[in-house]
């Protein structure tokens, strides 16, 4: 039965091709490791003009040839490269046959050797993955299993939140195997890294402890996780119609606020019209009524003082012009 709860993290240092080791062969009976693919950098020493010539040595086959009176440089293999100045070698896609016994000898202006040092390469393929299995067993115990892909002369180590193994907590096995077996009660986050001379590969879990409530904190955490998970989701999408219904608003407003200012002004420019015509009516009917004021005025004057006894035919004539 499953007894772990967390997500499995794998960190890949470097896949073979890309790897890129380094080694300080200045001493004699170095040891030197590189990564099957990858590419080692040798140093020989410190600087090969300051010497007179030197030969590279392997299965008495000459690899490199210098010689610093005519800045000669001998490299039969095209995977290699030397830098005088500073007295490195580049070794580049690194094959199985390239490890074994190297012998650097040093001659003097007589062609004679003056020195000799030896260095043995070690090439490894490097830990590609790494898989944590665990198992909760009868009597609550857990055993934990790591699994590497790759990688020659695998070594392990086993961590519990930051911290070696203690043997309080181990039941059997020990932090340099692959299989351990923790005892009761025993939780929180371990790792197990894997490596060697050129790679370094780490995976871990969160640990709950076996027994009855079947890791109920785990599956608390899971829950609480998930939930937040799908939270976050709704807030992001509630976010986005906001932004999006907020646009859509913007744009009708100002689309009705265009359209409401262009009525104004129609209806600015309409009353104007009217306030001027019916001015103009005003002030025709203002004149008209002066007009007939001025014919009033002149049609009935006021009468003579004296008394004049008005003819039948007279009066007759003066009712009929009033009733007009």
């Amino acid at each position: 039965m499953e007894a772990v709860f967390g997500l499995m993290v794998v960190v890949l240092l470097g896949v073979s091709h890309g790897i890129e080791t380094y080694c300080d062969g200045r001493k004699n009976g170095t040891q030197c490791y590189g990564a099957l693919g990858g590419t080692l950098v040798l140093q020989l020493m410190d600087d090969a003009e300051k010497v007179n010539g030197f030969s590279w040595i392997k299965n008495q086959l000459n690899l490199l040839t210098w010689r610093s009176s005519n800045s000669m440089i001998i490299l039969p293999d095209k995977r290699f490269f030397f830098t005088p100045s500073n007295g490195t070698l580049r070794m580049n896609n690194l094959r199985r046959n390239d490890g074994g016994e190297y012998t650097l000898s040093i001659t003097n202006e007589n062609g004679e050797i003056s020195a000799k040092q030896t260095l043995r390469l070690f090439i490894q393929a490097p830990v590609s993955s790494v898989l944590l299995d665990s198992e909760c067993l009868s009597e609550g115990q857990m055993k934990v299993s790591c699994s590497s892909e790759g990688g020659d002369s695998p070594q392990y180590i086993w961590t519990l939140d930051g911290r070696t193994l203690t043997d309080a907590e181990l039941l059997s096995g020990n932090t340099e195997t692959n299989i351990i077996t923790l005892k009761q009660h025993v939780s929180g986050h371990l790792v197990c890294s894997v490596r060697n001379k050129v790679s370094h590969v780490s995976s871990s879990k969160r640990l709950c402890t076996c027994g009855p409530s079947k890791c109920v904190l785990a599956a608390e955490q899971s829950t609480t996780t998930e939930i937040l998970s799908i939270v976050g989701g709704v807030l992001s999408a509630l976010v986005i119609l906001l932004v999006v219904g907020v646009a859509v608003m913007c744009a009708h407003t100002k689309k009705k606020n265009n359209k409401l200012k262009a009525e104004e002004n129609n209806e600015l420019e309409v009353t104007y019209a009217d306030v001027r015509i019916m001015q103009q009516q005003r002030r025709q009917v203002q004149q008209r009524a002066e007009v007939n004021v001025e014919y009033g005025q002149v049609k009935f004057s006021p009468r003579p003082q004296q008394s004049v006894e008005p003819t039948a035919d007279d009066c007759v004539y003066t009712q009929v012009r009033r009733d007009r």
